[in-house]
């Protein structure tokens, strides 16, 4: 089905019972930011506290995402769009499963339209296996640029992870800053 409007598709999101995961969960995390912004951020699913506040990136990795946003002129609250793979929290904070994945990527496909983002950020290697490609590996591919159709893709370190493992945040930091640079280059209106 295709959405002409944010706030059905958002309505309509938050009534789906088509996995599992509707029965655990809290909230739906649909997603938070600039609506037709020009750059937008894709996770995995969410977390506890995520679940809890029905945003996305709310915990310690989200005020560190929040910081690297910073550095580079963006904001949740003004010119990105952050959403995920499941808008729902996988129990222990598992993995999304594929089937998981697939049946909630239309919630996503749907976000992506309305959105029309120019770049879109995969945060983690859940994100940018099932956006960029399969085979993708954050810790070599970081940073790079993927044409497809006509967006840009990029997949980083996933903040979680880079709290888990503190050596990869000037990588991370890195690819922030070629994201701004290929904001510039672009010359895209945020």
């Amino acid at each position: 089905m295709k959405y002409e409007d944010f706030e059905v598709l958002k309505s309509e999101c938050t009534a789906c019972t088509k996995c599992g995961l509707c029965q655990t969960r809290t909230n739906v995390v649909f997603g938070v930011g600039k609506e037709d912004a020009r750059i937008m951020l894709v996770g995995e699913g969410p977390g506890e506290n995520e679940d809890l506040q029905g945003e996305p990136f709310v915990g310690k990795a989200g005020q560190l995402l929040d910081k690297y946003l910073q550095v580079i002129g963006l904001s949740r609250h003004t010119n990105v769009y952050i959403a995920n793979i499941v808008k729902c929290r996988p129990p222990q904070n598992r993995d999304p499963k594929e089937d998981e994945q697939e049946l909630c990527m239309d919630w996503l496909r749907a976000q992506t339209r309305l959105v029309k983002p120019d770049i879109i950020v995969c945060l983690g290697r859940i994100a940018a296996q099932k956006l960029i490609s399969p085979d993708f590996k954050v810790t070599r591919q970081h940073g790079e640029f993927i044409k497809k159709g006509n967006m840009l893709f990029m997949g980083t370190f996933h903040p979680a992870a880079l709290l888990r493992n503190p050596l990869n945040k000037p990588d991370a930091l890195s690819d922030f800053q070629a994201l701004r640079d290929k904001i510039n280059e672009l010359n895209i209106n945020i």
